[in-house]
């Protein structure tokens, strides 16, 4: 789903109550931070959602190569690697004396056996990115080639993702409760519904982290979150949850606050699968009676970006496009009569997370406005709404963030839960991965305007990076686009 990956995203479920905080730990070689999506389980490899990889990858689960927050690809495990002329061969030098926290050896025959793993063993949507591999052939402990079967741009940056997550043979055997990598931090235990404990990895090849200690805790609303932080119970929140309750930490000496971006675009989707949402028109009224600024600046508090597609400006490919179907109620009131669909009634199924549940009343109130009834049907995330939404596809609209990296590929697949079905967009995505980067660029910008177009989805906003977090901590991204959340990055101000 990506990414929803979806979502996607972030997933939000707890076990800590509206305005109940513990004190932090005083260990000054411990930090905790404040999240608002708890894992169901560790296994990212099953589970959809993002709320796994967010607290494991790149922390307790490493690939060859990771995304830095300017959407760069780099080395992790893999220090360098080379590319055939005609693209379809990748040679990787790996690090040499890794091991995995069991003591298991890093080596290429791992490198073979995760990415062979994800064709075989994987369960989830975003196991297609390794369709494009033929064959990956050890060459030495610390060399090895990947074969694709056809030229491909967007394989080296999916590796960044959780598909590119290495595993051990031997630890494999357990995954949703004993995840076991190479990374800087295992997990020592979890207190199911309140909180996951991660210590250093004494095993981990690369610089000890600055904490040795790191609490992730997990808050059922955003109030519970803040006061969290306001009452020393935590020392970070890792993204403001009520962005109108941002000024009482900008205001506070304690505190640094950061506003950067991220690739998590709020969309309201239609089910394409069904009338009358397979209906373009309908599709095109919907999107044009939503006043998408005033929704960011009702539901949001203004903080965020207005986007027209399923591109974040730290995409290549971005472009300007809020100005297709934009806001224009009485020509949407004209498309539902021309459809026929002028006493018209829909269900929008949410995740009862904050951004959708401020925006799912703004979305039901503007379009009542052009004759749109619209009930609201809030959800347990990410269980119920996993189930019901994004895998049996019982609804007729939902919103959700989608976070995971260059999502826009999801419209390439009929099986994904927003049902849209379009072969100009599948072959423009398959033309964009085979060509050069140039006509990569380029073809995802005709991707983009396609989707916006179509109004395959509304793209409401695109999901701000609020952070706040107390002034003894530095090192935290300004921007969050990757699925991670990369503690490797975390520092002791000053430090």
């Amino acid at each position: 789903m990506k990414r929803l990956s979806l979502f996607l995203a972030a997933l939000l479920v707890s076990g800590c109550s509206a305005g109940v905080t513990a004190s932090a730990p005083r260990d000054p070689d411990a930090i905790t931070i404040g999240f608002s999506a708890e894992p169901a389980n560790f296994d990212f490899t099953r589970t959809d959602g993002t709320a796994i990889p967010q607290a494991l990858l790149y922390n307790v689960y490493e690939g060859l190569v990771k995304l830095d927050e300017n959407g760069q690809v780099k080395p992790l495990l893999a220090e360098s690697w080379t590319v055939s002329p005609d693209r379809l061969s990748y040679e990787f030098s790996l690090r040499p004396n890794v091991v995995f926290s069991n003591g298991s050896p890093f080596t290429s025959d791992t490198v073979k056996f995760s990415i062979d793993r994800v064709k075989t063993a994987w369960g989830i949507s975003q196991k297609s990115k390794m369709d494009v591999v033929s064959r990956v052939e050890p060459l030495t402990p610390t060399k090895v080639r990947v074969v694709l079967s056809r030229s491909s741009n967007n394989w080296l940056f999916d590796m960044t993702t959780r598909v590119g997550a290495m595993f051990s043979p031997d630890g494999v055997a357990d995954l949703p409760n004993d995840p076991i990598g190479t990374g800087p931090y295992d997990v020592a235990s979890r207190n199911r519904g309140a909180s996951i404990t991660l210590k250093a990895n004494s095993r981990y090849w690369g610089p000890k982290p600055a904490f040795e200690t790191v609490y992730l805790r997990y808050f059922k609303d955003s109030t519970a979150l803040n006061n969290a932080l306001l009452s020393n119970g935590i020392d970070v929140v890792s993204a403001v949850a009520a962005p109108d309750s941002m000024p009482q930490f900008e205001n506070d000496t304690r505190f640094n606050v950061t506003q950067g971006i991220t690739n998590g675009e709020v969309v309201l989707s239609f089910n394409g699968r069904k009338a009358p949402l397979n209906d373009v028109r309908v599709r095109r009224a919907l999107t044009q009676g939503i006043d998408r600024r005033v929704l960011l600046d009702t539901a949001w508090a203004g903080r965020g970006e207005l986007i027209g597609s399923m591109v974040p400006r730290t995409d290549p490919w971005y472009t300007d496009l809020t100005g297709v179907n934009a806001y224009n109620p009485e020509n949407a009131k004209k498309l539902l009569a021309d459809a026929g669909q002028q006493n018209l009634n829909l269900r929008l199924r949410i995740p009862n997370l904050p951004y959708a549940v401020t925006s799912a009343q703004v979305v039901k109130s503007e379009l009542n406005k052009i004759g749109v009834g619209v009930s609201i049907e809030p959800l347990d995330f990410p269980a119920v709404w996993l189930k019901s939404v994004f895998t049996e596809h019982d609804f007729d609209m939902s919103i959700v963030q989608h976070v995971e990296p260059r999502d826009i590929t999801t419209f390439g697949n009929t099986k994904y839960y927003w049902g849209y079905d379009s072969p100009k967009v599948r072959q423009l995505l398959a033309d964009a991965d085979r060509g050069s980067p140039e006509q990569q660029v380029s073809g995802m910008r005709e991707v983009a305007a396609t989707l916006a177009d179509d109004a395959a989805a509304c793209w409401l906003f695109l999901f701000p990076n609020l952070i706040a977090a107390k002034k003894k901590v530095a090192g935290l991204p300004l921007n969050q686009i990757s699925e991670a959340f990369d503690l490797t990055l975390l520092r002791r101000a000053g430090g």
